[in-house]
């Protein structure tokens, strides 16, 4: 009984493994809505996010990307993470709410624990017309989003391939 205690401590020990200081980050926002503080435009840098509790994420479309649009198609547009578009995720020191990205003077409260830029990726844009409405539909998504932290750990697992829809005016002939 010894001997079998022993060969299965052994074999414990020897088939064990510790994966060190590796951490698996997961950033999941596809259930979360689109917000923002303007109404989406056309020829501007626009600024979108998405809170999930204490967290944000928040995307800075590059100036003129959403004026794609043609109207009886569908027209899709790329716009590169980093040096185009930005794309942050913050971790809040508690709860945050549309009014700390949109007040003139941020609250003081929560304060932003950890901030990452994402330094690869793309984001996509699929435009088509709502005629009836006189609206582009601009549906964002995000695509091979790549975060590293400061300590040079890669964030995996990012679910927010559908960033969300944005419409803006059909311009007049």
């Amino acid at each position: 009984m010894r001997k079998y205690f022993f060969l299965c401590i052994t074999f414990c020990l020897l088939f064990s493994c510790g994966d060190g200081d590796l951490e698996i980050e997961t950033i999941d926002f596809d259930s979360v809505t689109l917000q923002f503080c303007t109404t989406p435009s056309a020829t501007e840098k626009n600024i979108l996010f998405k809170i999930n509790n204490t967290e944000a994420l928040i995307l800075e479309l590059q100036s003129g990307v959403l004026n794609k649009g043609v109207v009886g198609e569908t027209v899709v547009t790329q716009s590169a993470i980093s040096n185009q578009s930005q794309l942050t995720y913050r971790i809040f020191s508690d709860d945050v709410a549309k009014n700390y990205f949109c007040d003139d003077i941020p609250p003081a409260e929560p304060v932003v624990i950890d901030e990452v830029e994402a330094e690869d990726g793309f984001v996509t844009i699929s435009t088509t017309a709502d005629e009836a409405n006189g609206n582009f539909v601009h549906t964002i998504t995000l695509n091979e989003i790549s975060f590293i932290t400061e300590s040079g750990e890669r964030i995996t697992n990012l679910s927010v391939s559908t960033f969300g829809e944005v419409t803006t005016a059909i311009p007049a002939p």
